[in-house]
This record gives structure tokens, sequence and C-alpha cells, in this order.
């Protein structure tokens, strides 16, 4: 049995959503949207940084019931007779006693205060600066098809997922 290591977490995408820096002239101040609506989804994303593949599902809610969606979705992304070891933080639903976790994946939880030992969160920061910042949204459906394409777009470039995603440290050996 092969072991693929994987790293899984979470983002919100939303109306309130994150500005990032931007290139402007020397002396001046670039505007950037804001808005101050309450509407957001999460992105639910695990990489296989070897395979260079991922999963991902966009849910309204960060909870045991989507996390075990997803749990299904990676499930089904694991090679035959593999099994995946799936890091992940300390995040309420990773550990709650309803996680429903398939026969193919074990959970390493990661220590507290330690989001840089997650490869899915410079995912997060590349996403977040390429694609999810400076936006106002009109509506839910609007910050679903953006979080959608946005995770559809980077998984397209398998190059790039590893690069992102890749450590020394983080390889299996032997």
């Amino acid at each position: 049995m092969t072991a693929e290591p994987s790293c899984e977490d979470e983002a919100r995408v939303g109306q309130q959503g994150t500005l990032t820096r931007v290139w402007a002239r020397k002396g001046t101040r670039p505007r950037a949207p804001k808005d101050c609506r309450y509407a957001w989804a999460y992105i639910f994303g695990a990489v296989c940084p070897a395979r260079r593949i991922g999963a991902a599902l966009v849910m309204p809610y960060a909870n045991t019931e989507a996390m075990n969606a997803h749990l299904a979705e990676i499930s089904g992304q694991v090679s035959p007779g593999a099994h995946a070891l799936l890091v992940l933080d300390g995040a309420g639903w990773h550990s709650s006693t309803d996680l429903i976790i398939p026969p193919n994946i074990s959970l390493l939880p990661l220590p507290p205060y330690s989001p840089e030992l997650n490869l899915v969160e410079n995912l997060w920061q590349f996403l977040r600066q390429n694609t999810l910042a400076n936006r106002v949204f009109d509506s839910y459906e609007a910050i679903v098809d953006v979080c959608c394409d946005a995770w559809n777009t980077l998984l397209a470039m398998p190059e790039r997922v590893a690069s992102i995603t890749s450590r020394d440290w983080a390889q299996v050996s032997g």
C-alpha cells in the first residue's frame, strides 16, 4: 500500500472580502472595492502535491456535515490501493465525534497555532492575491461561481499546484 500525503483546509470567501496589495503610482492611493454585506461561502480544499491533484467543495457552512462531504470527495480521489494521510488544522469539525472518516484516509492534526505547516494555506493566499480579493459579489451564487472558477482554474495548472504546495520536509520516504 502506498501513502499519499495530502493537506486540507477551508477558506471563507464572501462579500466582506479580502483586500490585497496592488501596484500604484508612487504618492497615490489606489482604490479598492469594499462590501459591507454578510454573505459568504467556504471552499473546502485538499491537495496532494506529489500527484498534483486536488479535491474541493464549495459549501454554505463550515461544519461537520460539510467536512464529511469533503472527506467523501477526497476519498474518491485517492489512488486505488493507496492510503491518504490528510494533514489538517484544529478546527472543531475536524475532530468531531460525528466525523465519518473513509477507510482509505487517516487524519493527522497539526499542532495549535501552526498554519504555516498546512500547505493549503499557501493556496488560499495565492487565490486571494490573484482571483478572490478586491471583489464585490452581487449574490451568494456569484460567490459560489467565483470560488468554483478559481479552484478549477488553479487545478488546471498542475505545475503551479505543485510549486505552491511542495516542501522538501513534507516528502514520504521509502
